[in-house]
């Protein structure tokens, strides 16, 4: 088969070279994301393989006439199009486990960092100034932490919550009570969650129903003074809405692993070339303005980034991979319908 990788880094070819994939399989490797532009017509690839950068659209899909999977190196499967995939009879498969600890333990690093104003320190430090004016943290033992989405990502946040001795509120569409009991949290409905916690984090999937999950109406609901973390999508979190609450002292800060509209600021060169929104826009000049907030602390989507979860990534996606040419699939979370015999 021919499988084409995009977004792909030296090592990660190495491994996968290096792997039993590599028996009776054709590679192509490109270190950036795929685009229409980037595909030859009619491209004989049988198996597409992206990172969330990459966007999969009918458009791309088009210009694949053999192809019959898509293996993302993600948990997320947002921008894969997945009605076009069932129409042109291609299966999508995910990464769905590889880093919930590793995403929980970013989570905290944004939380101390903000509750103890390790980021100003820096910046003060760096320029010689020692004081300890404006460097009053808070501990973070006895508040209350708000677990949006309590997955397998959310369920590690609260446990490292607990031994941090915090109070833990979770909400979710789905409630486990024996793993609330073990864990020692509560569920609560979401604006219960939002106007008792100290510090709320957001862990769930992003589709159009939780898209704004976070909103211009909702966030008014929140505790003064409370502390909002993103370390799952963009999307879930209204970036106006945001700026509004931090201006009105609703949240005292934010920290933020993901931003609404992300990829046009890691693609600012396309917004000359492209037509795009004024809502796109927009968003695209508040997310300039938190960059420049004191209260904010932005990491450019890394709460993944660990050697060990990379790998346990590209380990995971050959696995589907063969696991698809073999005829049992694994992980997909789309699948082209049966063809009548």
């Amino acid at each position: 088969m021919k499988i084409a990788f995009f977004e792909i880094k030296d090592w990660e070819a190495d491994v996968i070279r290096g792997s039993p994939l590599a028996q009776g399989n054709e590679f192509a490797f490109f270190p950036g994301p795929i685009s229409p532009q980037s595909v030859p017509k009619d491209e004989p690839w049988d198996v597409l393989s992206v990172f969330i950068y990459s966007k999969v659209t009918a458009d791309v899909l088009s210009r694949l006439k053999d192809l019959r999977l898509v293996a993302t190196r993600s948990t997320g499967y947002d921008h894969v199009d997945l009605e076009a995939c069932k129409a042109k009879g291609v299966a999508v498969a995910n990464v769905p486990f590889y880093g919930e600890n590793t995403v929980a333990e970013h989570t905290f690093a944004l939380i101390l960092s903000l509750s103890r104003n390790v980021h100003k320190a820096y910046v003060k430090t760096v320029k010689g100034d020692f004081s300890l004016d404006g460097l009053e943290g808070f501990d973070l033992k006895g508040k209350t932490l708000g677990v949006v989405g309590a997955g397998h990502i959310g369920l590690h946040v609260v446990r490292m919550a607990r031994g941090f001795g915090m109070e833990v509120l979770a909400y979710d569409v789905r409630q486990d009570h024996f793993l609330e009991e073990v864990l020692g949290f509560r569920y609560a409905s979401l604006d219960e969650l939002l106007s008792r916690s100290d510090i709320i984090t957001l862990h769930a999937p992003y589709s159009e129903k939780t898209r704004h999950l976070i909103n211009r109406e909702n966030i008014k609901k929140v505790k003064r003074g409370a502390l909002l973390i993103n370390t799952a999508r963009g999307g879930l979190l209204d970036t106006r809405a945001l700026v509004e609450a931090l201006d009105a002292g609703i949240l005292s800060g934010a920290g933020l692993d993901t931003l609404e509209g992300e990829d046009l600021i890691i693609e600012e060169k396309q917004i000359l070339a492209d037509h795009q929104s004024q809502e796109k826009l927009e968003t695209l000049v508040r997310n300039h303005i938190l960059l420049h907030r004191e209260n904010v602390v932005i990491t450019p989507h890394i709460a993944f980034f660990s050697q060990e979860a990379m790998r346990r990534i590209v380990e995971t996606t050959v696995s589907n991979i063969r696991a698809f040419i073999s005829g049992r699939p694994e992980n997909l979370v789309s699948a082209p319908p049966a063809r009548r015999p």
